[in-house]
Parts: structure tokens; sequence; C-alpha cells
């Protein structure tokens, strides 16, 4: 496959539409910290700030700033949100809310562990961009947090009474396998090396089912799987797939071909499950046992799930060179880049049908921001630079 068309492609996609689109559109010039809320012309249709979304932004214009086609003014757009988070967004405990007002007002408790991780991220990238010390304390400070929250993550606020089923979430587990690897690029750390083993081999030896060839999404404390309820039987194939870049991500840090062979092949029983075969693109969630899922929205296309299975079919193919994944690779794109672009404003829909067409015009939301397609635009290019710059050593030892 011929990687230079496709990443000139990306990055035009990268760098003249979604980049350009929220560096237009998200700041709050009056009260600081971003719109998220953004219909498809850029325009706000709600002031409500989302701490997840929020230091997104953060994080993906600090790292960006470093970047090879990094602008100064994209790190000026990261600090400003930082302060404004920092200031408003910490409850006593250390801790961050779920959501703020458009001043800065708490609304929602910190009953989502997701916002110290975001935080840890942003505060993170920050340090990276800068050296500057506060960084550095914010991002451990916020790491610390989340770690020390995973056993009981929404803590007092937890409305759940005893009767209920204890469950482990694959989304705590993978984002801290990730969340390991952004604390030791942008600190330097091998602080959480432990922490990031733990959460791979949960991962990999919990909620991996080799009967089902699946990642399950919620599993019992002990490991065991609940075949009798929605919840128990619940999968998101998009998750799996990013949980399996990560995973080879660290794999491939920590010089361990077998872990890389067992994540690809993860990566390969993920999307000949999680593929719609009549209409295109991945499920949003499915049920295991193919009983009627929970979620309403089950048969939706999202845009990041597919974000993130065309960076699990990169990483898969760069580290096995099995043609396989170029397939599915080129199958996605082909599907997502047709379906979701907005070829008249930029930046990409979020939330189709499942025969793909738009159900919403929103560029941004409560769940959608400026995170998980510039990452996936991101990192393709430089899976791709990578996988052209080994074919072109393999053709100059050939020769």
């Amino acid at each position: 496959m011929e990687f230079a068309s496709i990443i000139k492609r990306y990055e035009q996609e990268l760098l003249e539409s979604t980049i350009s689109f929220w560096e237009k559109n998200c700041e709050d010039q009056q009260y600081g910290g971003y719109f998220t809320c953004l219909d498809r012309d850029g325009s706000v249709f709600d002031t409500e700030k989302y701490m997840w979304m929020q230091w997104r932004i953060v994080y993906m214009f600090a790292t960006l700033y470093r970047s090879e086609y990094g602008k100064p003014q994209w790190l000026d757009i990261a600090r400003r949100g930082y302060d404004f988070l920092v200031k408003n967004g910490k409850s006593p405990d250390g801790s961050y809310y779920f959501s703020l007002n458009r001043a800065g007002k708490p609304t929602t408790a910190p009953a989502n562990i997701f916002s110290d991780c975001f935080a840890a991220m942003g505060a993170a990238a920050m340090f990276k961009a800068t050296g500057e010390e506060q960084f550095r304390i914010e991002a451990n400070s916020a790491m610390r947090s989340y770690i020390n929250r995973m056993d009981n993550p929404k803590g007092r606020w937890d409305k759940a009474m005893p009767g209920r089923a204890k469950r482990l979430s694959l989304g705590h587990f993978m984002i801290l396998a990730n969340l390991c690897n952004v604390m030791q690029e942008n600190l330097g750390t091998d602080e959480y090396e432990a922490d990031a083993s733990k959460a791979v081999e949960t991962v990999m030896e919990k909620f991996w089912n080799p009967e089902f060839k699946v990642i399950f999404e919620n599993i019992n404390p002990d490991g065991s799987f609940d075949l009798d309820s929605c919840d128990g039987r619940l999968i998101n194939p998009g998750h799996g797939l990013e949980s399996m870049w990560f995973i080879m991500q660290y794999a491939e840090k920590n010089h361990n071909p077998i872990l890389i062979k067992k994540a690809a092949e993860i990566t390969a029983a993920l999307f000949e499950f999680g593929s719609d075969r009549e209409f295109g693109g991945i499920y949003y969630f499915m049920d295991v046992l193919n009983k009627p899922p929970m979620e309403l929205h089950w048969d939706m296309k999202l845009w990041w799930p597919h974000n993130e299975a065309m960076l699990a079919a990169l990483f898969a193919f760069r580290l096995t060179g099995e043609q396989r994944f170029i397939d599915y690779f080129a199958k996605t794109d082909q599907w997502a880049w047709q379906h979701f672009c907005d070829a008249e404003y930029g930046e990409w829909f979020g939330y189709l049908n499942r025969r793909g067409e738009p159900t919403h015009t929103l560029k941004g939301g409560k769940w959608k921001t400026f995170f998980h397609l510039p990452r996936y635009l991101m990192v393709s290019i430089e899976q791709m630079k990578k996988i052209n710059c080994s074919k072109s050593a393999t053709t100059i030892k050939a020769n």
C-alpha cells in the first residue's frame, strides 16, 4: 500500500480542517476555558464546560505545539485553558469536577475519575511543551488522584445500592495503560511503570475472552464473565480496538513480541466481530450473545471507534507486517472518510445512523471534542511515516 497520498490527505485534514475549526471556534474569550458544544458551522449551542472535553483540548493543543507542524499560538490556547481549569475546576479534595458553567462555577460533582485522567494528560503535555514545574506538579497530582480512586471511582457520589453487582470497567484499565505512557513520555518518569504493567495484564488476561474472541466492557471483580445481564454481555468494539493500540505501544517499548502478537490477534478478532457487514463501518455497542442490547443507540456509527480502529490496524501492520491489517485499515478509512467528513464546514460529524447518515450536525458536545479525531490523524501520520521508513530501509538493505 502506498502511504504518501494518504499522509498528504491526513495532513490536510488535520491542519486545514480539524485544527482550524477548533482554533477558530473553541476559546471563550470572555470567561476563559473552551466552548465544546459547537454546531456544524462552529456556532455555540450550549456553554456548559465539561472537564473531560476541556482537558482534552489542553492536551491536544500542547501536544500539537511540539509536533512538526507546531505553531506558537497553539501553546497559548492550551495555556489559557489550563489556567481556567486549574483555577475553577478543582474540588477541595484535589479531584476535578465533571462540569462547570460558563463562568467556571461547578455544576456537577467530581463523580467521574476521567476528569482527573485528562487533567493529568493535559498538564503533562504542558510540562513537556514548556518545562515549567507547575505543570509537572499538577500532572502528578491528577495522576495519583486517578489511580487512588480506581477502586471506588464515584466515591461518596455513587448512587448504587448494595444489591447492585460490582464490576471492573475496561475503560479504567485501558485508559490507565495509555495514561502511564503519556506520563513517561511527557514527564520522563518511571513512577507509574507498575501501574502500567498491571493495567495491561488486566486487559489482556481478564477482559479478553478467548472463547468469544472479544474484549468485554464489564467483568466481575474476580475476573469472571456475567452472561446473564446486558451489562455483563456488553461489547464496545471501539474501546477494545483503542485498548489494543495502547497495548501494542506499551509492548513495543518493553520489547515484548509475544504481547505484540497477542494484541494484534485480538485486533483482528475485534474487527471481525464489530464490523457491520451489511452497511459498513463499526458498531457502537453489541451483545456478545446477540441478545437485545440495552443501549438504544447500539447500532449507530460514531466517529471515535473508527478513529481508534484505524490506529489499531496501523500499529498492528507496522509491528507484524501482516497484510490483513492494511486491509482492515483501508476498508475502515474508505468508509469513515466517505461518511464522517464535512467538506463544507470542516471537521467530522460525530454521530451517524447505521446506514452512515448524520443524525446530529454537531462537531462538539458533551462527549465529542478536539481529541479523538486530531489524535488519530496525528498518530496515523506518524505510523505511516514509520512504515515508509521501514520499507525504505528494507529496500536499501536488499539492494
